[in-house]
């Protein structure tokens, strides 16, 4: 019998892209031949996958986690190669099982998420056996895991799956984590982000460079617009208001009720649970953006 070496199991696992383990098992059975050792991954179902791994993903979907005390979140962006997978049931149930991964195991990187354990094997392998049982290229684009000491994460994930967010709220009372009123308004939050396209939770966190941007917009258009120099800080903080009103969320009218903002009605649901409900933060995903 031919004898197996480490350079062998290297180049057939660059070959196949196959676990090392799975490359050794088959060139033990091939006696050595490469040739052969790829016919035996491809009768077990690895090479198949493998083959699978070089086509282009521009499909996908995106998955949420909220842990069960609801204080850490988790959004992931996985890519496959048609939009009848993105939306089969099965692959975006496996979306968000490796959100729970992200979440459980707070991950640096893909590399690193890929290493963590999974139903008792690698993510690696999982999304592996999951190529090869859905028939796509599956990978892994990138995630965000979001924690909360003194509050609750919410999310939402639009049907189309391509748009998400996670959303972090602060207050005191543990209680209102679980209060009704507290998850629908969470909800209803989580879901004016991605209508509404926010660029911060509040005024204050959007930057400085954007608002002193928007500023040098507005007083080109007070001076084009004929009126005198006196009037343009007036026209340009008239101007930014409404920027403000359109993009701080806590600013934006609510979309299930314009007589309110999202700021207003967090106040009115703190004072209806008795807590102080600050909405602090959101990170949001739109498929394909990096």
């Amino acid at each position: 019998m031919a004898q197996v070496t480490a350079a062998m199991v290297k180049e057939l696992r660059q070959i196949t892209d196959a676990p090392m383990m799975e490359c050794k098992k088959a060139l033990v059975e091939a006696d050595g031949d490469i040739e052969k050792a790829i016919d035996v991954l491809r009768v077990n179902g690895l090479a198949k996958a493998v083959k699978k791994a070089g086509r282009d993903t521009n499909e996908g979907t995106i998955g949420a986690y909220i842990s069960e005390d609801g204080k850490v979140g988790a959004l992931i962006e996985v890519s496959c190669e048609t939009d009848f997978v993105a939306t089969n049931a099965k692959f975006k149930g496996f979306v968000v099982d490796l959100a729970k991964v992200v979440a459980e195991n707070d991950p640096a990187d893909v590399d690193a998420l890929l290493a963590c354990t999974m139903n008792g094997s690698s993510v690696e392998d999982a999304i592996k056996e999951s190529i090869f049982v859905i028939g796509e290229n599956q990978k892994v684009v990138r995630f965000v895991r979001v924690s909360v000491e003194n509050g609750a994460i919410a999310s939402y994930v639009h049907h189309d799956g391509k748009h998400a967010d996670l959303v972090e709220f602060a207050f005191d009372n543990a209680a209102t984590a679980e209060n009704d009123e507290f998850k629908t308004f969470a909800h209803d939050v989580a879901m004016q982000v991605i209508a509404s396209d926010p660029i911060s939770a509040r005024r204050e966190d959007i930057p400085e460079d954007v608002i002193e941007h928007e500023k040098e917009i507005y007083r080109a258009q007070a001076a084009e617009s004929g009126r005198p120099e006196k009037f343009w800080d007036g026209i340009v903080n008239g101007r930014l208001k409404k920027f403000f009103q359109e993009r701080a969320l806590t600013e934006q009218a609510f979309v299930k009720d314009g007589n309110v903002t999202v700021g207003e009605l967090a106040a009115n649901i703190s004072k209806k649970v008795e807590d102080d409900i600050k909405i602090l933060s959101f990170v949001r995903f739109n498929f394909g953006e990096e």
